[in-house]
């Protein structure tokens, strides 16, 4: 439950507003005590007098009746949360957002934690209605597989198939299928009175719950209160003073819904239209500054543009100079290229003659070294002839 503290200062205590405010929060706790204590179509019956009674506030745009509204609105699609009626759930947290949403916009730091609240009660609605079908389909099947037993005589399995119809029946609710869930909970209390041959506390509670499905469509809620009036003997003979009040509640809640439901319906759309307007306004605003700001945004542009030009200019003239550079680089690229291949040619020939010279001088050592030999011999051939010649004058010399 969301509970936003009224600051009831600004109103008169004298006056009838003040005291519909201050009666709305006393309500208030009441109702938080009875959700606590999962007494929900109680809490829906208090909650239901709050919101008749605050149709007759004299300012529906007073920011406290705006917050007092969008408490008890909020506490309203949680009850029907937890009643399991998800589609009406729904149907108040979208009237919630419309007033709860321009709230936040007001006073952000007041309202838009609860906010926050109201979202997360829509995800728990997701989900919730998510687990509902799944849970449906299992339930289905299992309904089917109970009346085969019970068509083949097999007696223990009636209890079991009347409960699980019951169970397909509130899934049906919850997923919105109001009619088709009415069809489900008639044959669960069929086949309950077959086993158990009176009408007892189970089907007493299952009628319950069907009439309770039945109220939610407008065109069924006084056969709803014929079904209710019709069993309520029965629970008084079972002096179950709990079912006895669940009844004279729900027919109660039947009642308050078929006396005025034009007015109730035109309260809330009163309450939706005040938001609408205020959208509307603020749309308006909105629009206002954005065809300021686009006026504003298309001078920046014009002027952006300008300066673009002037850059792009500037750009062209500075990739001119650019590419004469470029131009100017590769020629003298080519020249270097060119003189280093005249480089590497002379370096080449260079090479050759270094080689040449290097051919050329083992030539000459090694026609030094034949003539060192040639001498060496010519020396050896001179001394031999003149060691032949001393042997000869000697010889010559014995002679005589």
């Amino acid at each position: 439950m969301i509970n936003l503290p009224l600051n009831l200062d600004s109103i008169d205590r004298k006056s009838d507003d003040y005291r519909i405010l201050s009666e709305a929060e006393h309500s208030r706790a009441t109702i938080a005590s009875l959700m606590e204590e999962e007494r929900y179509m109680d809490a829906l019956e208090r909650t239901v007098n709050i919101m008749r009674d605050l149709r007759d506030f004299s300012d529906f745009n007073h920011p406290e009746f705006r917050a007092l509204f969008a408490s008890i609105l909020f506490g309203l699609a949680e009850i029907h949360y937890c009643l399991k009626d998800y589609k009406q759930s729904e149907k108040e947290l979208e009237t919630l957002f419309k007033v709860l949403g321009r709230l936040a916009k007001e006073d952000p730091e007041r309202y838009g934690e609860f906010h926050i609240l109201a979202m997360e009660l829509a995800a728990r609605i997701i989900r919730s209605r998510k687990k509902t079908i799944e849970m449906l389909v299992k339930q289905q099947i299992m309904t089917d597989a109970l009346y085969e037993k019970v068509n083949a005589g097999v007696a223990s399995a009636t209890e079991r198939l009347a409960e699980s119809l019951r169970k397909v029946g509130e899934l049906m609710a919850a997923s919105g299928a109001y009619k088709e869930a009415l069809k489900f909970y008639s044959e669960a209390i069929r086949f309950s009175k077959k086993r158990s041959g009176r009408v007892g506390r189970k089907e007493i509670k299952m009628t319950i719950e069907m009439a309770e499905v039945m109220s939610r469509v407008k065109n069924m809620r006084q056969r709803a209160k014929r079904l209710l009036a019709a069993v309520l003997p029965h629970a008084i003979a079972l002096e179950t003073i709990e079912l006895e009040e669940d009844i004279v509640a729900l027919i109660e809640m039947i009642d308050k819904f078929e006396d005025q439901p034009s007015r109730w319906k035109a309260f809330i759309q009163t309450i939706s239209q005040l938001g609408r307007n205020a959208d509307r306004q603020h749309e308006k605003e909105q629009r206002r500054a954005e065809k300021e700001a686009e006026k504003a945004a298309r001078e920046e542009e014009k002027k952006a543009e300008k300066e673009q030009r002037q850059a792009e200019k500037e750009a062209r003239k500075a990739e001119k100079e650019s590419r004469k550079a470029a131009k100017e680089q590769r020629r003298a690229e080519k020249e270097a290229r060119k003189a280093e291949k005249k480089q590497q040619k002379a370096e080449k020939k260079a090479r050759e003659a270094e080689e040449s010279s290097n051919v050329a001088s083992d030539k000459a050592r090694e026609a030094e070294k034949i003539s060192s030999e040639a001498t060496d011999r010519a020396n050896d051939a001179a001394d031999r002839s003149e060691a032949a010649a001393k042997a000869a004058d000697r010889k010559e010399a014995g002679e005589k």
